[in-house]
């Protein structure tokens, strides 16, 4: 059986088509110079695997395409790994803020979808989260909301994360669901 050969290095990061990309905002800024006008582009770009890996970018340039590019590489090097119960949800719920930014997130049962206004929606979609509840709170900035989410998600914590923290068994740490209404019935 032979194997293939090791593919490491920096050139096989660069060309990831396991990525999936959203354009979240562009932006159009004028400087105003002696002849006239220059304008230039800020675009704002959410980057994913939709597996449990996201991240998000800037890029400025004098085109569109360009300032795209540039946004979509920082994306992919400011990427962050947030744990997804059974591949489609939040663990828990969590709020995430910055500056005046502010974003509420909830678990929901399958077949919720995805709750959220724009800038969180496309990070939810990016990520691979399929059911989620989340409210933005505070300024409606494209980038304090995406810097809020992120910064909500990096807080969520998986029950085998906090396990492992504690030195326990994932059994010990989730609430026991068949006891509660055995115990129930034995007090009647």
């Amino acid at each position: 059986m032979a194997r293939e050969p090791h593919r490491g290095g920096r050139r096989d990061r660069d060309e990831t088509p396991e990525f999936a990309d959203r354009l979240v905002a562009i932006n159009r800024v004028s400087k105003t110079v002696k002849g006239g006008k220059r304008f230039g582009f800020a675009a704002l770009v959410v980057v994913g695997d939709q597996k449990g890996r996201v991240g998000f970018g800037k890029g400025k340039a004098k085109e569109v395409p360009e300032a795209i590019r540039k946004a979509t590489e920082a994306a992919k090097r400011n990427m962050i790994r947030v744990p997804l119960r059974e591949g489609r949800t939040l663990h828990h719920d969590m709020q995430g803020r910055w500056g005046a930014g502010k974003v509420v997130m909830r678990t929901a049962p399958e077949g919720t979808g995805i709750i959220a206004g724009g800038p969180m929606r496309a990070v939810f979609e990016m990520l691979g989260i399929k059911d989620v509840v989340s409210k933005s709170i505070g300024s409606q900035n494209p980038y304090n909301m995406i810097r809020a989410t992120l910064n909500g998600l990096t807080k969520e914590q998986s029950p085998r994360l906090v396990a492992q923290r504690r030195g326990k068994k994932v059994a010990d740490i989730l609430p026991k669901r068949e006891e509660a209404p055995a115990a129930v019935a034995e007090e009647a």
